[in-house]
């Protein structure tokens, strides 16, 4: 089969697109023929070797941990699972990969995929949705009536987080570019903030919030100024890794997402009912991954990217 591996870590130069082995099923698992296959900005700090001591890889490794496509395979001791079903997974994130015309996935990651959307975007619905739902429901116990600041509202995680906060009942404050400002209106954001225009601090001056969600890297001082945003016995989240100063009262959580098969179950039945919407900024072929890799770490990726083998 044809996959993108990676041999050494290193810049976007070691993306191999290549003849690999094709994958067989072990006990517990399945093999998928891969219809999709999301970028993630983690891939890229796998990649280049900045995680290793979290995420530590064998080489050659197959990059890529969200999947769609359709099972070919069913190993000993899988249950429920049968060759021809379609299914998405969040794949175990130092496993070889979805990168690839077919992949392994472990049986209990596996999510029947959504029959509302093209089975290779259901790709972009994995890690990213249950990053947001894992950050609102889990950590931050979003409840009906509470205010939230979602920063950095405009990229998957935050495009799945207004939404699903909005149906919870909350009152969405959205940051985002001119961009993406529709698109987050459309989810339900009672504001959204352009913080190209005007630096949020002073855009929601006076302005507390029970759930602050940081998606965005900032600068320390930037991360100090978000934290004081929380309203007094509030929560602050972020994705991003590092270190965080908040006042007395503020709760904080650094947000790492796992997989769970019966929350992206659930998060597939609000795609069917027409209550979440998977955005997707381009489609591209798996051969073209090093290229993406290229737009991302230029900064110039326009949104959720799936590949497609």
């Amino acid at each position: 089969m044809k996959a993108v591996r990676y041999h050494s870590y290193g810049d976007t130069g070691v993306l191999v697109y290549e003849d690999a082995d094709r994958p067989a099923a072990g006990p517990g698992q399945v093999v998928v023929r891969v219809a999709g296959t999301a970028f993630n900005p983690v891939d890229a700090g796998i990649r280049g070797g900045y995680l290793q001591q979290v995420f530590p890889v064998a080489f050659p490794h197959i990059p890529n941990f969200d999947l769609s496509g359709v099972i070919t395979e069913v190993g000993e001791a899988v249950n429920g699972w049968n060759p021809g079903d379609a299914v998405v997974a969040f794949l175990p994130m130092t496993a070889p990969g979805a990168a690839a015309e077919y992949a392994a996935a472990p049986a209990g990651a596996l999510a029947a995929a959504p029959r509302a959307v093209e089975l290779a975007d259901a790709a972009a619905l994995p890690s990213a949705g249950l990053t947001a739902w894992q950050s609102l429901f889990e950590h931050a116990g979003l409840t009906a009536g509470q205010n939230i600041l979602i920063n950095g509202a405009g990229g998957a995680v935050g495009g799945y987080a207004v939404q699903l906060a909005k149906q919870a009942g909350a009152t969405v404050t959205a940051t985002g570019s001119v961009r993406s400002a529709a698109r987050l209106r459309s989810y339900g954001a009672d504001r959204v903030v352009d913080y190209t225009a005007t630096p949020l601090p002073r855009a929601v001056a006076g302005q507390r919030f029970d759930v602050v969600l940081s998606l965005a890297r900032a600068a320390p001082e930037e991360t100090t100024q978000l934290t004081a945003l929380v309203a007094d016995g509030g929560i602050f989240l972020s994705t991003i890794p590092g270190p965080v100063n908040a006042r007395h009262g503020v709760r904080t959580v650094p947000v790492f997402v796992r997989s769970d098969a019966a929350q992206l179950s659930g998060l597939v039945e609000r795609v069917d009912a027409g209550q979440l919407k998977i955005d997707v900024a381009q489609r591209r072929p798996l051969a073209d991954l090093a290229a993406v890799h290229r737009q991302a770490d230029a900064g110039r990726l326009p949104g959720k990217t799936i590949l497609i083998p």
